[in-house]
């Protein structure tokens, strides 16, 4: 990230709006934004694939689901953030991943400018792509501050995306089964 950029447009959007960018309560904002930013919208620069460079044996190929993963992204129309629960389940193909990489690889998908619809499947095809499960399934339902905040203020509307790859597209029962357990069907 340039941080010399990111500060000189937060100033001229200040000064933009109508403000005075030297005012005590915005002086040091160019600069707060500059420092919050790799939180945000730092998964851009993050390598996805080392998520999944150690897995585990598994004995069964029983599915895995991890349920109501708090995640945080920024609209990529409107520069807004949108943010809820992400929901992954999957199929072992003789390995899994620890845990906590299942929530890492959400994380660094959501933090960049983002469409609820390609985050999911952006998740989906990391799955697919590096663990070469039996079977993947991802949901994720989100508010999104662009339809509360502004356009139709509907506050508390929640968007629900899946994406299913593998043996959870071809096999309706295991996506029920999954629905089910994040409490969807």
């Amino acid at each position: 990230m340039d941080s010399e950029k990111i500060r000189q447009a937060v100033r001229l959007l200040i000064e933009a709006i109508g403000e005075d960018a030297g005012r005590e309560g915005l002086l040091e904002t160019p600069d707060r934004i500059v420092r919050m930013m790799p939180e945000i919208l730092g998964g851009a620069e993050e390598d996805v694939s080392i998520h999944f460079e150690k897995t585990f044996a598994a004995p069964k190929n029983e599915p895995v689901y991890v349920k109501d993963m708090t995640f945080y992204s920024v609209c990529e129309h409107h520069f807004l953030p949108f943010f809820g629960h992400a929901h992954v389940g999957y199929i072992p193909d003789g390995r899994v991943l620890g845990l906590s990489k299942i929530e890492r690889i959400v994380g660094a998908y959501a933090r960049r400018p983002q469409l609820q619809e390609r985050l999911t499947a952006e998740i989906a095809g990391a799955f697919v792509r590096y663990l070469k499960p039996a079977g993947v399934i991802v949901a994720l339902e989100a508010r999104h501050l662009c339809m509360e905040m502004r356009g139709v203020r509907q506050t508390g509307a929640r968007t629900f995306t899946v994406c299913a790859r593998g043996v959870f597209e071809t096999d309706g029962v295991l996506a029920d089964r999954f629905l089910r357990q994040i409490g969807r069907a």
